[in-house]
């Protein structure tokens, strides 16, 4: 409200402040999810607002009208956040009722206490205290495989706008700001405001010497325990005769301790009580190091945490104190291995509460400790009606203390999107393991003649598929078949015979190549036979296939999750949910702002088909057959039961060009021809449901939070871990292969071809 020639905030003290951890990782609206959630605001009917006023040093060179600062987007909720690492400030929260005036409550960037606006002009000066300080998913994993990629068609303008500019915003580099590990009340206090005051109340010794240890590396000294007893507790500075002193004793028969005695000056040399640092320990460090600094991802070093340390408190340490501090500081942040399991079934409760129709299941062994895990969110079930029944599956191994296996069950939207169906995680692949995970699957995913089920050649996936989907059709990745193919057999002709033969359309083509290989490598046909023709042929696949013949968009969610798979298992779930809350979201709006029938990706496709379908002629045969020529190519259109001779009608539910063509001639719109899957209204309804996170506050059963949860058993092997898996032939060579040119004809001035190859008719 602008009152007295300045803006007020008006604050209600009943919701109080909050203390949300952000960092330049965090997107806005995850931090307005947090927001909700820590104020419990039911959004059906509330629309969070933010806004927040500059600093007083600021404001001076700015008209006293100035209005706050509202923040709607990324980009100005990290330009908040870049501000606040010189001089902290007020963030407001404003919760607007739709249809009338906004109600403002108090919200303030990590952990300082919000006030009025106003306080930073009466004051003499700003005393606010330092503060802490996305998705197109569809990278694959740096393999360049064969297989028809309609991906990059359904990408956002805007998306390809931001990975350009801001490399940090790919997908893969998921979210895992979380909540910290609880410390005490008294640890958590501003820097400034550390220092001991008689009277002063602690929940327990331990937290008063810990208290008392960060006072010492701050004040640059040490202490030594005079006398520790149950009511008593006494240190004195380590230099003898100084008077520095500290006195507490318990309050009544509780372990509450008071501070009865406390002498702050000291009275020895600031060269002597300064020789020893004893206290500051790891454990220490790293609760100054997450209050202060706080980044904890994989792209920080043992270097920087010792960096900001030494420029922020003046603290050295070598590399591995530096080393062991940023490991405590990622368990205080993250939360610790053990911790990751006895949380899950509290979590895997707050997550089907959030998300009505979430289906989730935690397995454990006769001593309770954990087995199988399976979750497929409520907004992934209700959105899979709406795509094409091609089911991907993948497995990625996990980085933690305790390793195990990410199973993940994807597909692929309208758009040419990924849509992520259902994650696992199990010990390791195996007959057992992917047994059970289909088990579940078929909980959310019903057996069906019409569905099919694409994966890696490994023999547990094909055992599980034939008793838990026997009426499923079961496809191979073509880009895996590729790499056995590359290390078996020599034979770079070969290799690109063995591409054809599987892209091909038509039966012909595929039979005139395939004899080709057998006349060429012997071995090698007798190899792709005995692989089943049926899983890796295009054109004899039993079911509907669509483009999709590899597994690229289940490496892809490996790809996006790589730095979340190091994390306990909870923070890998609530990574997933991060992930796929930002996804639907996005792709939702994007949904609803296409003004075109077909989804983008689709008529990005269609528009070089119908350039193309212009230099066709089309003759009828009858009222659903025509005739389409274009030089030496006949093929024959029947628009009622959508196929051409090319087969590509067929395969793809797509107007081919030549079906194009046809429809034209007839006057018949081609959109007509796609399917429905590709219209915009069914790219809307899979994400219509949005994933909400958990809301950690909200109560759980007796039977829920008894539930008990054991990490496994690991034998983790000698040497150092290993983090990546080695690179196969294929992937060392498409890495350093250069991008092929793209040719420009010198007479039609199209791209893709050149003068000789051109197919347009020649002007006289």
């Amino acid at each position: 409200m602008f009152q007295d020639d300045r803006w007020i905030f008006f604050v209600d003290d009943k919701r109080g402040s909050k203390i949300i951890a952000a960092n330049d990782r965090t997107s806005y609206e995850d931090f307005v999810g947090m927001v909700i959630e820590d104020y419990k605001v039911d959004f059906r009917i509330y629309d969070v607002q933010l806004s927040y006023m500059f600093s007083k040093k600021i404001l001076l060179t700015l008209p006293k009208s100035t209005p706050p600062v509202r923040v709607t987007s990324c980009r100005q909720l990290h330009g908040f956040l870049e501000q606040g690492k010189d001089k902290p400030l007020h963030l407001c929260v404003e919760l607007k009722e739709k249809g009338r005036e906004p109600v403002m409550c108090p919200s303030k960037k990590e952990s300082a206490n919000i006030k009025d606006q106003d306080d930073d002009e009466d004051g003499d000066e700003d005393d606010d205290e330092d503060g802490d300080r996305f998705d197109y998913c569809d990278d694959s994993d740096g393999a360049s495989s064969g297989d028809e990629d309609f991906r990059s068609y359904g990408t956002h303008p805007k998306e390809e706008e931001n990975e350009e500019k801001s490399p940090a915003a790919k997908l893969g580099t998921t979210s895992t700001n979380t909540q910290p590990k609880r410390v005490s009340q008294h640890v958590k206090l501003e820097i400034s405001s550390l220092n001991l005051v008689v009277g002063q109340q602690y929940e327990s010794k331990h937290e008063l010497e810990t208290r008392l240890k960060i006072l010492s590396v701050l004040h640059q000294f040490d202490f030594k325990v005079d006398r520790s007893a149950t009511d008593l507790f006494t240190v004195n500075c380590w230099v003898e005769g100084c008077s520095w002193r500290v006195r507490a004793t318990p309050v009544g028969k509780s372990e509450k301790f008071t501070v009865r005695v406390y002498i702050d000056k000291h009275t020895c040399s600031v060269t002597e009580r300064s020789a020893r640092a004893r206290q500051a320990t790891p454990d220490i460090l790293a609760l100054l190091y997450v209050n202060s600094v706080g980044g904890v991802d994989s792209k920080v070093l043992p270097k920087h945490v010792a960096e900001a340390l030494n420029m922020r408190f003046g603290i050295k340490m070598d590399y591995w104190k530096a080393h062991r501090t940023l490991l405590r500081a990622r368990v205080l942040v993250r939360g610790s291995p053990e911790s990751g399991y006895s949380e899950l079934p509290t979590y895997l409760h707050q997550i089907r509460q959030a998300n009505p129709g979430t289906f989730t299941r935690l397995e454990v062994d006769e001593f309770q400790r954990f087995k199988y895990l399976f979750l497929a969110f409520g907004a992934s079930i209700n959105g899979f009606p709406f795509l094409r029944k091609v089911v991907v599956v993948d497995g990625t191994f996990l980085k933690g203390k305790y390793k195990g296996t990410l199973l993940i069950a994807s597909a692929q939207d309208g758009n040419f999107q990924i849509f992520p169906i259902a994650f696992a995680v199990v010990d390791t692949e195996n007959d057992d393991s992917w047994e059970w995970f289909f088990q579940q699957l078929s909980n959310v995913i019903q057996d069906d003649e019409g569905l099919a089920l694409i994966s890696d050649r490994h023999q547990s996936i094909g055992n599980a598929i034939k008793k838990v989907y026997p009426k499923a059709s079961r496809g191979v990745c073509t880009y895996h078949l590729y790499k056995n193919i590359l290390q078996r057999f020599r034979g770079r002709d070969a290799f690109r015979l063995v591409k054809k033969a599987a892209n091909a359309f038509k039966i012909s083509d595929f039979d005139a190549t395939f004899d080709e290989i057998g006349v060429l490598n012997p071995a090698l046909h007798r190899y792709l036979v005995k692989a089943d023709v049926r899983k890796w042929a295009r054109v004899h696949f039993p079911g509907d296939r669509y483009n999709l013949t590899t597994t690229n968009i289940a490496e892809s969610i490996n790809k996006a999750l790589s730095d979340a798979r190091s994390l306990p298992i909870v923070r890998v779930l609530d990574a997933v949910r991060s992930m796929m809350t930002r996804w639907f979201a996005d792709r939702r709006m994007d949904a609803g702002s296409m003004k075109t029938t077909l989804t983008r990706g689709v008529e990005k496709l269609l528009e070089k088909r119908v350039q193309q379908a212009k230099l066709y002629k089309v003759q009828a045969i009858d009222v659903h057959h025509a005739q389409v020529t274009c030089g030496m190519s006949l093929n024959v259109v029947n628009l009622k039961e959508k196929k051409c001779s090319c087969r590509r009608f067929d395969v793809e539910k797509l107007p081919c060009v030549h079906a194009i063509a046809a429809a034209e001639a007839r006057r018949i719109s081609p959109i007509s021809k796609c399917d429905p899957y590709y219209h915009k209204n069914y790219f809307y309804n899979a994400y219509s449901t949005s994933v909400m996170p958990r809301d950690a506050a909200s109560p759980v059963s007796e039977d829920v939070a008894s539930k008990v949860c054991s990490p496994p058993i690991v034998r983790n092997p000698p040497g150092r871990p290993k983090n990546s898996r080695m690179k196969s032939a294929l992937e060392k060579a498409t890495a350093k292969k250069r991008p092929r040119k793209e040719y420009t004809c010198s007479r039609c001035h199209r791209v893709g071809h050149n003068c000789k190859t051109c197919k347009a008719p020649i002007e006289v």
